[in-house]
């Protein structure tokens, strides 16, 4: 969790609902730019591994505090967070929910090639790889994510329920390559002079993959 004050921090603002490869790090890093930060990623828990306990707590299916993992954050996208954005929902009423989306063909291949191949370069026994199979792998899609028509069908149910759960006023369908307007419109803030940040494309990715797994090799060398 981000350090900060009870008083200073009132609970999350913005909800992201929206599965990984979506443009969700682009996203992230838009919306702390427009004062909606820190935005709480996936890459949060490289940052602070001390919620990972947490995040298998809840995968386990057993009550954890959402204060407890989002204080000092004003946003959150990607997994883990957007499979419980129901439950954070709740905790946050007060809350605008935001749905990043991308065609969904493009969104399999994206994921097929990047996140869902993680874990082969990564020992089986490491927490953070076990969580996220039994969350997305084992859990959103059922062991099947490798039949491309099965999860595209539970990438597009996803985005319905989404749709149809959350009120009209406080939801916006968002593509990134929509840019600034429609996400400043939503937030009521005004739209920045500078370009629209476009991150984490697949070979981003892959590149910053293989540094992590560096990184995890050289901490369990020494």
């Amino acid at each position: 969790m981000v350090e900060t004050s009870a008083r200073q921090w009132s609970g999350l603002k913005i909800i992201g609902a929206g599965f990984g490869r979506t443009g969700t790090f682009s996203t992230k890093t838009a919306l702390e730019e427009l004062g909606f930060g820190p935005c709480y990623h996936m890459v949060e828990l490289f940052e602070h591994p001390e919620a990972q306990k947490l995040w298998e707590a809840l995968v386990r299916g057993e009550p954890v505090s959402w204060d407890d993992i989002f204080r000092g954050y004003q946003a959150s996208v990607d997994w883990p967070a957007c499979a419980f954005y129901k439950e954070q929902m709740d905790a946050y009423p007060d809350a605008k929910v935001l749905l990043t989306v991308r065609d969904p063909e493009r969104w399999y291949e994206s994921v097929r090639s990047t996140i869902y191949r993680a874990p082969d370069d990564v020992p089986p026994d490491n927490a953070h790889a076990q969580m996220v199979s039994k969350l997305i792998w084992q859990g959103t899609f059922g062991g099947k994510f490798e039949d491309k028509d099965y999860a595209i069908a539970v990438f597009n149910r996803h985005n319905e329920e989404v749709q149809r759960l959350v009120p009209p006023e406080k939801l916006l369908v968002y593509n990134v390559k929509e840019g600034w307007e429609p996400l400043c419109a939503f937030l009521g803030v005004p739209v920045p002079a500078k370009p629209f940040p476009h991150l984490n494309d697949r070979d981003s990715f892959i590149a910053n993959r293989n540094r992590r797994i560096q990184e995890m090799q050289e901490q369990k060398g020494s």
